[in-house]
């Protein structure tokens, strides 16, 4: 047998020719009315999300989602992206045929009643819960049409508080237990919350996002709790920005523009976790800082992996209306939350990736679960800023 000339290896010659679509070839489709939007960000958004929470479910083989909807901004837009999901569905011509990869979807009326067979909400208060929240998660849940529950948790959550209580020999209060007393409110929702999602062989949707992320404004177990969390890719100041313009523009659908308008109560609020006291009037950016702060913050810090001194001066640059000494509290504060929370970040659940800067260790951005903290360069920018 001889083998082939190395410099001259064999050749076999077949007809083939890349096929053309007859519709685009040399036609290239005309640009949807929403692809010249002056809002185009909002507008893919909303349509990767709701694209992409379609293909989970489909690819995961359960029947809908299940959102802890606690009246406030991170589970309105996960639920309001569910809805605007069957608003595009069902504004297709082909809206039938997609459906059919649900087979458990009865034929829907319209978007509210496709989001009714899809979703279940549930608004699980403490004492310490509002009803400006109570309110909100109502209203927000009957305009896209959710199978909606109230449930009342107080007494679960004070069991929890008088068992370790007695177990530890002292009453707690939150002059000592601020953090425990938080976070247990947290952590009585999810089983609930999960139990429902599994009786009814639902995907149950984590609302944490990127913001919260970054700095661990989230308790484990607790809030963080689902098997998907669809804006944890996504920053706290953009999402609110969203959510206004769901509000009184929206999406491009069926050529004419689709928002919703009940998204005003939750707009109107101030992001609060309510873990505290009412009297305590607990803001998300009093316990942390402004929200662009932070996402100015953490883009360079950590998509552009710049050093404490240079995020230091491009905050000075961006936000000279606050204190110099007031943007160095606020650093240190990111670089420490950040440092500490990787083991957080570790256990999130899954996320979409919607541009270049997801957190997601498993996919995106490795980072040691234990590491210094930049506690010696936020020494030396602090020495520096104080004279020394």
């Amino acid at each position: 047998i001889q083998l082939p000339d190395a410099t001259h290896p064999p050749v076999v010659k077949v007809r083939f020719a890349w096929p053309l679509d007859e519709v685009t070839a040399g036609h290239p489709p005309a640009p949807e009315a929403w692809e010249k939007s002056v809002t185009i960000k909002e507008e893919e958004f909303t349509r990767a999300v709701s694209l992409a929470l379609f293909d989970y479910l489909r690819k995961s083989h359960t029947r809908g989602f299940t959102v802890s909807l606690s009246g406030g901004a991170d589970s309105a837009a996960v639920v309001a992206l569910i809805h605007m999901m069957a608003r595009l569905i069902l504004a297709r011509e082909d809206a039938a045929e997609i459906l059919e990869k649900l087979p458990f979807i009865r034929r829907p009326q319209d978007p509210a009643d496709l989001t009714g067979q899809l979703l279940t909400t549930a608004y699980q208060a403490t004492r310490n819960s509002g009803g400006v929240t109570r309110n909100a998660a109502a209203v927000l849940a009957k305009a896209i049409g959710a199978r909606h529950h109230e449930l009342d948790i107080a007494a679960i959550h004070e069991s929890y508080v008088d068992l370790i209580g007695k177990a530890v020999g002292r009453e707690l209060d939150w002059k000592q237990d601020d953090i425990a007393l938080q976070n247990i409110q947290a952590r009585v929702r999810s089983p609930g919350i999960w139990m429902i999602a599994n009786i009814t062989n639902t995907l149950l949707l984590s609302t944490s996002n990127r913001s919260e992320a970054a700095v661990g404004y989230a308790t484990m177990d607790g809030d963080t709790s689902g098997s998907l969390a669809p804006i944890a890719g996504i920053d706290k100041a953009w999402l609110r920005k969203w959510l206004r313009w769901l509000e009184t523009d929206g999406p491009i659908i069926g050529g004419a523009p689709s928002c919703l308008p009940e998204l005003s109560v939750i707009n109107v609020q101030q992001p609060t976790a309510e873990l505290r006291p009412a009297d305590a009037a607990q803001t998300d950016e009093g316990d942390l800082m402004p929200y662009p702060v932070l996402d100015v913050i953490e883009r360079a810090a950590i998509r552009d992996k710049r050093g404490p001194a240079d995020v230091f001066e491009i905050i000075r640059r961006e936000f000279p209306h606050y204190p110099g000494a007031l943007l160095l509290t606020w650093l240190r504060r990111f670089f420490q939350l950040w440092s500490r929370n990787q083991w957080k970040r570790e256990r999130y659940a899954p996320s979409f990736h919607l541009d270049d800067q997801n957190l997601d260790p498993k996919t995106g951005c490795r980072w040691p679960i234990l590491s210094g903290g930049f506690r010696l360069e936020l020494d030396e920018l602090t020495n520096r800023m104080n004279g020394k």
